[in-house]
C-alpha cells in the first residue's frame, strides 16, 4: 500500500496555505505581511499564528516583482577576517536594518576580478544601493556600476574620480602624517611594518616614504613586509625579522593595530624596551590599543562613523529623486599618542 504524503510536507508552503489556515483571503494575508497595520489585531494574530504552524517563508524574489523593490543594499568588502571592518559594517546595519533593508555583504578577497563578480551578481538581484570597500575597479564594473541608476558609494579611500558618492580618509597623508609625528619626535630611523600590499596599505607606504624622502632617508630600507593577512602574529614575525637581520630601528610605524601589537609582545621576548629602545605606531586604534602594556599609540580611523553616514547618504538617495551624488567627503583621522611614543624615551636614547 503506498503511503500519502501531505502535499504540504512535500512542497513548500504556500501564502494560499497559510489563507486557507487562517480562514481569510491570500490577499489579506499578503496585506497582512506587508503592512500590519492595515489589518485587525485579531486578524494579525490569527495569520501570525498560521504563519507560524506551517512555516512559511515568504518569496521574495515574486515580492521583489510585485513592487519592483528589493529593499536588499549591496556591499563588498575586501575581506570578513580583518576586524577593522567590524565596526563598518555594524554601523551599516545599524541604519538599514530598522528602515526595513537588508543587507548582502560580499567578500572580494582583495581580488578585483572577484569584486567585478560581486558586482554583478548584486546587481543581478536588484539591490538599491552598492557600498564598496575600495575605489580602484575592473573596467566592466565600474562601467557596470556607472551605468547601474542605484546610488553607489565608495568607502575608506579618497577617489579621483568617484562613480558616485565617497566617503572616505586620505590614506597617503594619514601614512606622511603617521610618519611625520614620529620623526618630529625626534626618532630618526623609523621603519614600516606591514603584510599584504593592499590598495590602503601601498597608500600609507607612499606617505610613509614621502615623509622620510623630505628628511633624506630611505624608507624603503627599513619597511618589512609579507604577503600575509595582517595579523598579531606576524607583526611579530616581522618584528623577529629585522632583529635578526641587525635592522631594528628606533621606532617603527605598523599598517594596523594587529601588527604593531605583535611587534610590541616580539619587542618584550626579545630584551627590547617599548618606546626606550624602539617606538610603535598602530592604525586604526583598536579597542586593545589604549589597554596593551604600554598603551599603544595609533592613528584612529572612525570607521563606524563612516559607515553610518554611508548607509544614511544611500536611504536618503534612494528616497529622494536624485539618485546619484558625485563628491568626496573625507572624514579625516586622528593621531592618539600614548606610552609606546613617549618623547621621555627619546631623551633618554639621546642622554
Amino acid at each position: 500500500m503506498k503511503r500519502q504524503v501531505d502535499k504540504r510536507v512535500a512542497s513548500r508552503v504556500t501564502l494560499d496555505d497559510v489563507a486557507e489556515k487562517a480562514g481569510v483571503s491570500a490577499i489579506t494575508v499578503s496585506r497582512a505581511l506587508r503592512n500590519p497595520g492595515m489589518v485587525s489585531e485579531k486578524l494579525r494574530r490569527r495569520i501570525e499564528g498560521a504563519v507560524l504552524k506551517l512555516g512559511y517563508v515568504p518569496n521574495m524574489a515574486a515580492s521583489r516583482l510585485a513592487s519592483a523593490r528589493s529593499h536588499a543594499i549591496g556591499v563588498i568588502v575586501p575581506t570578513l577576517y580583518n576586524v577593522i571592518f567590524a565596526e563598518y559594517l555594524q554601523a551599516l546595519h545599524e541604519v538599514f536594518l530598522p528602515e526595513g533593508f537588508q543587507v548582502i555583504v560580499v567578500n572580494s578577497r582583495y581580488s578585483q576580478e572577484e569584486e567585478e563578480s560581486a558586482v554583478r551578481i548584486l546587481l543581478g538581484q536588484h539591490v538599491e544601493a552598492m557600498i564598496i570597500v575600495g575605489v580602484n575597479h575592473t573596467p566592466l564594473a565600474r562601467r557596470l556600476l556607472m551605468r547601474s541608476r542605484i546610488p553607489v558609494i565608495e568607502t575608506f579611500q579618497i577617489a579621483p574620480e568617484p562613480i558616485g558618492l565617497n566617503i572616505a580618509l586620505d590614506q597617503v597623508q594619514a601614512g606622511y602624517d603617521a610618519t611625520r609625528f614620529l620623526l618630529d619626535k625626534g626618532y630618526e630611523r623609523v621603519g614600516f611594518l606591514l603584510g599584504q600590499r593592499d590598495e590602503r596599505a601601498l597608500e600609507r607606504l607612499q606617505g610613509f616614504s614621502r615623509a622620510m624622502a623630505e628628511r633624506g632617508l630611505d624608507g624603503e630600507q627599513l619597511a618589512m613586509s609579507l604577503p600575509s593577512p595582517s595579523t598579531i602574529a606576524l607583526g611579530a614575525e616581522l618584528m623577529a625579522s629585522l632583529h635578526a637581520r641587525r635592522r631594528v630601528p628606533d621606532a617603527l610605524f605598523c599598517i594596523d593595530d594587529n601588527l604593531a601589537l605583535g611587534a610590541l609582545q616580539e619587542c618584550r621576548r626579545l630584551g627590547l624596551k617599548v618606546p626606550d629602545d624602539v617606538a610603535i605606531l598602530g592604525f586604526h586604534d583598536l579597542e586593545f590599543s589604549a589597554c596593551s602594556s604600554p598603551s599603544l599609540s595609533s592613528v584612529a580611523t572612525h570607521r563606524h562613523e563612516l559607515g553610518a553616514l554611508a548607509a544614511k547618504c544611500a536611504l536618503e538617495m534612494i528616497g529622494s529623486s536624485v539618485r546619484r551624488r558625485r563628491e568626496s567627503l573625507n572624514l579625516g583621522y586622528e593621531i592618539k599618542a600614548r606610552e609606546s611614543t613617549s618623547e621621555a624615551a627619546v631623551l633618554r636614547r639621546r642622554q
